[in-house]
């Protein structure tokens, strides 16, 4: 009796001990599945931006001489002006809903809203309201917690970062080289670069 009694109580701390290190491997693994899907997420709207950026940036979307891609101040709600990096978008996106029918010459903007995440603004230049109405708002990524910008100086060979878009010398502002995003998700924290490819000045007269 007292060897089964014993058995017994070996057996049961056997079967506790598996169903502690079970539990603890599946909070693990769901803990590296959350930054497996945080890491994808990131990596997919950063090649997403990408590609939208160089289709809007090359020909034959638009002219050699001509960019689709500079900062600008823009009215992005009624009374709030910012100066955020402006595009063409020629054939408009995939991803953005139409109440109707699709229309092309579309303009965007890229702005990080606290609270929101990252946010592309976006309207038509082919819209009847289009000087009156304020650009339409999609939220590309909530995660997205911050966007800086980033000017190559040739002096140096190296990327300067800024917080904000940069100010010349005569206060007009420069469109940067690459955008930086940050990405957050609890207590992680992504990084990723979205180079932009860009082509004389001023954005195509849409």
């Amino acid at each position: 009796m007292i060897e089964l009694m014993i058995a017994m109580v070996l057996v049961a701390a056997v079967i506790i001990g598996l169903n502690t290190f079970v539990f603890a491997m599946s909070e693990l693994w769901g803990r590296g599945r959350d930054y497996r899907l945080f890491d994808q997420h990131a990596r997919a709207l950063t090649r997403f931006l990408e590609q939208e950026l160089r289709t809007a940036a090359l020909p034959p979307r638009v002219a050699r001489d001509v960019a689709a891609i500079e900062a600008r101040e823009v009215e992005v709600d009624f009374g709030r002006r910012e100066d955020l990096l402006v595009f063409g978008l020629r054939e408009g996106s995939r991803i953005l809903q139409w109440p109707e029918r699709p229309l092309p010459d579309v303009w965007a903007a890229l702005e990080v809203i606290n609270g929101e995440g990252l946010v592309l603004h976006w309207q038509s230049a082919l819209e009847e309201d289009f000087a009156v109405d304020p650009p339409r708002q999609l939220v590309l990524s909530p995660l997205v917690s911050a966007m800086s910008f980033e000017y190559f100086e040739g002096a140096f060979g190296q990327w300067e970062i800024e917080e904000r878009l940069r100010t010349g010398d005569e206060g007009e502002l420069e469109t940067p080289g690459r955008i930086r995003l940050t990405f957050t998700y609890r207590e992680q924290e992504i990084q990723t670069i979205v180079p932009l490819t860009i082509f004389g000045e001023g954005l195509p007269p849409f």
